[in-house]
């Protein structure tokens, strides 16, 4: 199978119906997406497939082929995933941290859909589950991040 995940393209060996979460980190190498749940509700795993939030562990990488695939390693080659990325780190967002790179990628997605998303659009699309419970520093960012307009 060809993937194209972070405007590189590769040839993978894996069964259709394999996650691509276990493409990205096994075969791949890009560590960075994280394996939570298993199950699509915590978000660890979120990855961008053509600007969307998908949770990479039930998703087939079958389903992913001819699309583009954005992982938390490639995030900060777009000016708005680099603005999430040092907003949180500006305002210290991260505790354990395991949970943050499936943050930026929610997030990233959020402001390039809408720069400016009211409080309600946030919660919407911010529901990663958190184990440390950085929601306060999270929702933080996010309204830095759209009070700044152009994300």
């Amino acid at each position: 199978m060809e993937l194209r995940i972070n405007q590189k393209t590769y040839q993978v060996d894996a069964d259709a119906d394999t996650p691509l979460l276990w493409v990205i980190r096994d075969d791949l190498g890009m560590t960075g997406t994280k394996y939570g749940c298993g199950l699509a509700q915590c978000g660890a795993c979120s990855v961008l497939v053509d600007g969307n939030v998908v949770r990479s562990c039930v998703t087939p990488v079958a389903g992913v082929v001819g699309r583009e695939v954005t992982t938390i390693e490639a995030i900060e080659a777009d000016e708005v995933g680099k603005r999430v990325v040092s907003t949180w780190v500006d305002l210290q967002v991260a505790q354990c941290g395991y949970c943050q790179s499936g943050q930026v990628m929610a997030a990233t997605a959020l402001l390039k859909q809408n720069p400016k998303p009211s409080d309600a659009q946030i919660e919407a699309a911010m529901v990663n589950l958190c184990r440390c419970g950085t929601y306060n520093a999270i929702h933080a960012a996010m309204h830095e991040l759209a009070d700044k307009g152009d994300a």
